[in-house]
């Protein structure tokens, strides 16, 4: 089981970098709307990273 949640967030993390990183990169807008971007991926990064760290933990006990 716990094979699985760190795959799963693997795929979470892939998912969130090439989509997020993306049009933070290659955005045509205003920096701006780059700034903003990179907060809510930022901010989608940590919120994953947290929720994992709790999973990773409840399921080592």
């Amino acid at each position: 089981m716990k094979g699985i949640v760190h795959v799963l967030f693997a795929c979470f993390y892939v998912l969130v970098a090439y989509f997020g990183v993306g049009p933070i990169l290659l955005a045509d807008g205003s920096m701006k709307e780059r700034l903003l971007t990179s907060l809510i991926v930022l901010v989608v990064f940590v919120v994953l990273i947290v929720i994992h760290r709790a999973l990773a933990k409840k399921l080592s006990k």
